[in-house]
């Protein structure tokens, strides 16, 4: 997990370190699924600036274990996005069909003890 301070760069911030990390995990860089990925962080930290003003601070981190591969995005806004296809904006439609493209999904979790969410993309890593 990394923290990035919301504000100009968190982007590009963001999607480094997750880069980092799925070199890390095995996952081949420049491969349509590390597009995938890349597209998916830009988007969720984008929805927090957008969204979650706020936030000093979203939390960013990837986890990788039997096969599948999940990021997550928190921020301390505690309103929950709308997770239905006729609730969700265009880039979080674009983040579920990305996620749905490797057998994965889009969910959404309230934080435990304080103000805030994290929204869960899992995708099945491809062999």
């Amino acid at each position: 997990m990394v923290a990035v301070s919301v504000g100009p760069g968190a982007v590009t911030r963001a999607r480094e370190a997750v880069a980092g990390h799925l070199t890390d995990a095995g996952v081949a860089p420049g491969s349509a699924f590390t597009d995938a990925v890349l597209l998916v962080v830009s988007e969720l930290v984008t929805n927090v600036l957008r969204h979650a003003a706020r936030s000093p601070v979203t939390d960013v981190g990837i986890t990788v274990a039997a096969g599948h591969l999940v990021v997550s995005v928190a921020d301390t806004e505690p309103r929950l996005p709308d997770l239905t296809p006729a609730g969700m904006g265009t880039g979080l439609l674009m983040v579920a069909e990305l996620a749905a493209s490797f057998d994965g999904a889009v969910s959404v979790e309230t934080a435990a003890g304080h103000d805030g969410k994290a929204v869960l993309v899992r995708f099945l890593i491809p062999a």
